[in-house]
């Protein structure tokens, strides 16, 4: 029995040296090996896009590989997290995520992969308040004085959004919860008509990334009353915060962040996060991203995964509040 099964045994044995060898043999090459595939879960030509291709740019010139751009967009940046959340845990499939990631986790009755699980955060990218525009026929010229005649107005107050489900549609329903007012959501197809609507008077208020609307706000066709973010914006530093005029913790920024595969290797994503954060810092990516509206942040993968995480409880208390459901 000894002898027969001593060859056996022999033979897993070279074979898991052999494996551990070849483990050992991958571990130890450079990274990046090969091209980087940094999937962009939205249309090309967008925000999102162009940041991404910024910042692709310059990881090429530095890895000395190729980052390939892969535009999948559908289902509320579903299609391309799934693609990355499946991928070789190897650090060269990438995603562009971004604030519908914390979203879906709650909105959505079933996802294919669990972006808090199947997902490791490498590092915030962009960050970049919303803001709060109405038209100028609505008798507000403050956040105070919009709750105060939604309150004397139930019900005849319209807010437009992206879409159901969407960062600005879930901006509006805080700001519904948090002031106790009863305005009406009005979903469209993007940003895009939401804004035009709302400059034709069709609808009263949005909350809004800047760059959409700045010219309108110059020209006086659009006002603005607030920005989001809990610190004020250096595009419009005299313009207050929600949290300022009155709904203290009120917070709703857009932002961009790089995920990799759950599984992949801390130098990898330590490599990664380096480089990011390195040329995030360039006076050039800088300004690029500046004249987006955004800001480069480019900090840790704890810190990211922190306030991933504390994206993903704040959109959940929104959405159970607000009873928010996709059709």
């Amino acid at each position: 029995m000894g002898r027969r099964g001593g060859p056996r045994i022999l033979t897993k044995l070279i074979a898991a040296v052999a494996l551990a060898s070849a483990f050992h043999v991958v571990a130890a090459q450079p990274y990046p090996a090969r091209p980087l595939r940094l999937v962009v879960p939205f249309p090309p030509g967008g925000s999102a896009d162009t940041v991404a291709r910024i910042v692709g740019q310059k990881l090429s010139q530095n890895f000395a590989q190729q980052v390939v751009i892969d535009n999948r967009p559908g289902a509320g940046t579903i299609v391309g997290g799934d693609i990355v959340a499946k991928a070789a845990p190897d650090g060269h499939t990438l995603l562009l995520g971004s604030v519908g990631l914390t979203i879906n986790i709650t909105l959505m009755s079933k996802l294919p992969f669990d972006p808090s699980k199947d997902l490791a955060p490498v590092t915030l990218v962009t960050s970049a308040p919303n803001i709060l525009v109405v038209h100028p026929g609505v008798a507000a010229a403050s956040v105070p004085e919009l709750i105060a005649l939604a309150k004397a107005r139930p019900r005849q107050l319209n807010f437009g959004s992206a879409g159901t489900g969407s960062g600005n549609h879930l901006a509006g329903e805080m700001f519904k919860v948090m002031a106790g007012i009863n305005i009406v959501h009005v979903p469209y197809k993007g940003d895009a008509p939401a804004v035009t609507e709302l400059v034709s008077g069709q609808i009263q208020m949005l909350f809004v990334g800047l760059a959409p609307v700045l010219a309108y706000i110059k020209a006086g066709r659009l006002r603005a009353l607030a920005v989001t973010s809990l610190a004020r914006s250096s595009l419009l530093p005299e313009l207050p915060t929600v949290a300022e005029a009155g709904l203290s913790g009120f917070e709703s920024n857009t932002w961009a962040g790089l995920f990799v595969p759950a599984g992949t290797r801390k130098p990898v994503v330590d490599k990664l996060h380096a480089e990011v954060a390195r040329t995030l810092k360039l006076a050039d990516v800088k300004e690029k991203l500046a004249s987006l509206a955004f800001d480069a942040i480019g900090n840790s993968p704890q810190e990211f995964g922190q306030y991933f995480r504390s994206e993903i409880a704040k959109w959940a208390r929104v959405i159970r509040q607000a009873n928010v459901r996709v059709e």
